[in-house]
């Protein structure tokens, strides 16, 4: 068997391997829900009513049920892509037709994202106005749904395009350390991208406003006070155009930051509560998270250049999926379509990480507004109105759940309370 061989037989390992681990661990995560089916466990019956607690399990199996469906269809799709010869036609038709110009390649590679983009609209059709219908989350309107599409490839195309025009011409002008060049470009991009989507992209999707004075948001204002956070804007985003879940978020830096909670959010919780989910936002500013998520995230965007470059160098690699070694475009495609295979088996690791910082932030919360019952009250609250899966398979959310359960976060934050002076 020769090295081009080993090569494909090792890709497809890879997707085949990641398929199935996740409909194992969809298994699991079925099994360990239908298994609390019967009864709302103990911990949660204070505040869930059976009905409510019937209809989270019967949304979680529902979501499980539709993402099996997605993971086989992704397997499809990469499996046609990489083993059929169908990408190396299509790239040899459009460099015969259009060259091989930097401008020309970033435009395949552009139209091909947008394309299998298209692909997957079917089942995310499905998934708002069948399944998010059925549970009484959707609210967005089939016009909407499909201008936030087509707003989404105007934007892949408008900051996507131009980028990887750059990138390409990196690889040209600067020899073997291209992928140094491609990183800092890249980086700064995002960087950039940072400081206007709160201001540019955002306001395309959903509409933001300051939230109205009165009671909570001097009460909001206090607690910025309070924990030596500057804000830049307390801003209300209209969630609720398009779904009946709640959240919040930070966004944005320097006089850009915003903190955006969605009206869905005001709606469901007390101005304790509410002060509470913000002071757990602040806590990732104060303690640097922001800072380290994006140091991690530029860690492995500098990563993924490097294994690209290399890959690019490997002849045996672009003869395993049927391209002529040469140009970097194929290195780029493939790459695309294996680097998810491969991340995803480190995905405890962030997941991990991620939790970590899930719970130093609610930590913080508790000591800003002097105890941790506002926060369990509304974290309760939020995992009630979102139909959350409240008994997932622990391996399962180590996969896939950047944030504890709500027994873990709730245990968490009871510790927290009892190391507080006096009285929790």
């Amino acid at each position: 068997m020769s090295t081009a061989q080993v090569i494909a037989v090792l890709a497809g390992g890879l997707l085949l391997s990641r398929w199935a681990m996740e409909l194992w661990l969809a298994w699991l995560n079925r099994r360990h829900v239908a298994a609390h089916a019967g009864e709302v466990p103990a911990p949660f019956r204070e505040f869930i009513a059976p009905p409510v607690y019937a209809r989270s399990v019967q949304y979680t199996l529902a979501r499980l049920r539709l993402g099996r469906w997605e993971q086989s269809f992704d397997l499809a799709v990469a499996g046609v892509l990489l083993f059929s010869g169908v990408l190396p036609w299509a790239l040899d038709r459009f460099v015969a037709w259009q060259g091989d110009s930097a401008w020309a390649m970033a435009a395949f590679l552009v139209g091909l994202s947008l394309l299998l983009s298209t692909l997957g609209w079917p089942l995310a059709w499905y998934e708002q106005f069948r399944l998010e219908e059925k549970f009484g989350f959707n609210t967005t309107r089939p016009a909407t749904w499909w201008l936030d599409r087509l707003k989404g490839m105007a934007l892949t195309v408008a900051l996507g395009y131009p980028l990887l025009v750059l990138v390409l011409k990196i690889v040209r002008w600067t020899g073997p350390q291209w992928w140094l060049w491609a990183w800092a470009a890249v980086a700064a991009f995002q960087l950039l991208l940072m400081v206007l989507a709160p201001v540019l992209i955002l306001p395309l999707f959903n509409k933001f406003s300051p939230l109205a004075d009165g009671s909570l948001k001097e009460r909001l204002l206090g607690l910025a006070r309070r924990t030596g956070f500057r804000v830049g804007a307390l801003q209300v985003m209209d969630g609720s155009k398009r779904s009946r879940h709640s959240n919040a978020f930070f966004t944005g830096f320097g006089r850009f930051r915003k903190i955006v909670l969605f009206d869905t959010l005001l709606a469901q919780l007390t101005e304790s509560e509410v002060e509470a989910v913000l002071a757990h936002e602040i806590g990732h500013y104060r303690l640097r998270h922001i800072a380290k998520l994006l140091l991690g995230s530029m860690a492995g965007l500098l990563a993924g250049f490097y294994v690209l470059s290399r890959l690019a160098e490997s002849k045996a690699f672009y003869e395993a999926f049927g391209f002529l070694p040469g140009d970097i475009e194929p290195a780029f495609l493939l790459f695309a379509l294996l680097s998810g295979s491969v991340v995803f088996w480190f995905s405890p690791l962030l997941h991990f990480w991620s939790r970590r910082f899930e719970r130093q932030a609610d930590a913080f919360a508790c000591r800003a507004v002097g105890g941790p019952q506002a926060l369990v009250s509304a974290l309760r609250k939020l995992n009630e109105k979102n139909l959350s899966n409240l008994t997932p398979h622990p391996l399962y959310s180590g996969f896939y759940y950047s944030h504890p359960s709500l027994l873990e976060r709730e245990a968490a934050l009871a510790k927290a309370g009892s190391a507080l002076p006096g009285p929790a």
